[in-house]
């Protein structure tokens, strides 16, 4: 992918193409690397099976995972996991059993190119880092206190 700014986004998805597990239940989640332009797969991480049992260990396995994605596509999430998501940086979204892949994908480049939602515009920023040049452009500007 090009020098644009490109985000990581996971899919729980049995199949590659269908958001169709639930987060904690999942047994894979299928990884792109997304820009306004392009996406392409970047992973797919097997889990085995597992069951919605409250067992929350197995959150961690697949929080870790995740470490580098903006956001995981989940058709359900449990309260604990939305938690445990958030303060790792990624953004849990649910969207309806069957949902497309390239559909949702089609839709973040769409909304790269037009103006980001508040979670993606936090993603972007997040993997752009500081600017740590922003206060000299202020200067340039004629900014002052």
């Amino acid at each position: 992918m090009g020098s644009e700014t490109t985000i990581r986004v996971a899919f729980a998805s049995s199949d590659r193409q269908r958001v169709d597990q639930h987060f904690g239940a999942a047994v894979s989640f299928v990884i792109h690397a997304i820009d306004s332009h392009r996406s392409s797969l970047v992973e797919v991480v097997q889990f085995g099976p597992l069951h919605q049992d409250g067992n929350e260990d197995k959150l961690a396995v697949k929080i870790a995972a995740l470490q580098g994605c903006a956001a995981v596509y989940c058709e359900a999430i449990g309260t604990s996991a939305v938690n445990q998501l958030r303060v790792a940086g990624i953004q849990p979204l649910k969207v309806a059993s069957g949902t497309r892949v390239a559909e949702i994908l089609a839709a973040l480049r769409q909304e790269l190119r037009a103006g980001p939602s508040a979670w993606l515009a936090r993603a972007v920023g997040a993997q752009r880092g500081r600017d740590t040049n922003r206060f000299d452009a202020m200067v340039a500007e004629g900014w002052c206190e």
